[in-house]
């Protein structure tokens, strides 16, 4: 094991410098996860930023590929942050392209960014344990040797997509892409395009309904995982399908937003929304295009803040209030003191407001648009 991890770092420090083809797969994992700072283009950048780039290319070239220093040369620092910042924020508006636009900011939105690339380089270079070890992390055991080699391989993998032109702003995108790539965890683009798949049908339909016409935009299905590999739905995934198919039966909600990624245990396969989805059509009768899936949340706090994602993506009214349909135990856990304070702890801020109750399986919910917010401090869902 020893002898194939230093053969993958010679051949890491020996790779040749080459022109490189865009990777579709690093293009989309980059825009995903660091949209405001994708949007920069290498060799057009303001000349601040310019000199702040060759030097954090200096500091990384003079590590020759050694892990540690690499990493750690990788970091980004406040100062250059602030530097990317002020790029981003200078952008001119590019015709026919969105541009990349949150709520509070492009600095707030680039240090978001930026540091969870920091966090990426802790967790999948150093090894350092995640927030939510039971659930996410690198695939091999920090500090094995397995580990070792796979760091060695992300190295090479890196190293080799450095000239791509979809990562090629700074060395820190393609290593800190290459860490997640090896370890498989590319939850965050699983399914995308998601608006040209799954979504396509109530997508549409959002384009021509009238919004008017419901009380409730949408009946939002969080996920509860079960424990069991061998199970594709819990039973209380299912109390939350019989509950959700009887309350949209009723027609005065426009759709059915299920939420959930493949989470519970770690490395399911069963992604929860797309199995709510099919029981949902198959067993309740409920039509495809009246429910949207959202397969990206791995906890109750990303549920309501990527459904609100998804709601605002279709052009549903965001003032107008939602149905939150749950066991009554995750029900009460959602208006609880304890989830009201792990919001703003892990989101930095409500994804919206909770209430009233209107039974033991229903709560309102009016979505906030600070639930754009894209954080990679979660590479599997940012």
């Amino acid at each position: 094991m020893k002898k194939h991890f230093l053969f993958a770092m010679a051949l890491a420090i020996a790779l040749p410098s080459q022109a490189a083809v865009r990777d579709k797969h690093w293009s989309l994992m980059a825009e995903r996860m660091f949209p405001a700072v994708s949007s920069l283009q290498a060799g057009k950048v303001p000349e601040r930023l310019a000199a702040v780039l060759d030097t954090r290319k200096k500091r990384i070239d003079a590590c020759q590929q050694a892990s540690k220093c690499l990493f750690l040369a990788s970091t980004w620092n406040d100062e250059e942050m602030d530097a990317v910042a002020g790029a981003v924020a200078a952008l001119p508006a590019t015709p026919g392209k969105r541009p990349v636009v949150f709520d509070d900011g492009a600095k707030a939105q680039v240090v978001r960014e930026l540091r969870g690339l920091n966090a990426i380089l802790q967790t999948y270079g150093f090894g350092n344990e995640t927030r939510y070890p039971m659930i996410d992390g690198p695939v091999e055991k920090p500090g094995s040797e397995e580990f070792k080699v796979l760091v060695a391989d992300a190295l090479w993998l890196a190293d080799a997509g450095r000239n791509d032109p979809g990562v090629n702003l700074d060395p820190s995108i393609p290593l800190a892409i290459a860490l997640i790539d090896v370890n498989e965890r590319n939850d965050a683009v699983q399914f995308e395009p998601l608006d040209k798949g799954l979504n396509t049908a109530p997508f549409a339909l959002a384009r021509t309904i009238d919004w008017k016409r419901y009380k409730y935009t949408a009946i939002i299905i969080p996920g509860v995982g079960p424990e069991n590999p061998a199970i594709s739905m819990s039973a209380r995934g299912k109390l939350h399908m019989k509950v959700a198919a009887n309350r949209f039966a009723e027609g005065n909600t426009a759709f059915i937003v299920v939420s959930g990624a493949a989470v519970h245990p770690k490395g399911s396969h069963f992604v929860e929304a797309v199995e709510m989805r099919k029981q949902l059509i198959e067993r309740y009768n409920v039509p495809a295009d009246r429910i949207v899936i959202e397969p990206y949340a791995r906890h109750t706090t990303t549920n309501l803040r990527n459904v609100t994602r998804e709601l605002a993506a279709m052009g549903a009214p965001i003032d107008k209030p939602t149905l939150i349909v749950a066991n009554p135990s995750q029900s009460r856990y959602i208006e609880s003191p304890e989830f009201a304070a792990r919001n703003p702890a892990e989101l930095g801020y409500h994804p919206g407001v909770v209430g009233p109750r209107l039974s033991p399986f229903e709560l309102e919910f009016r979505p906030s648009l600070k639930s754009l917010r894209v954080d990679p401090w979660d590479p599997l869902d940012p």
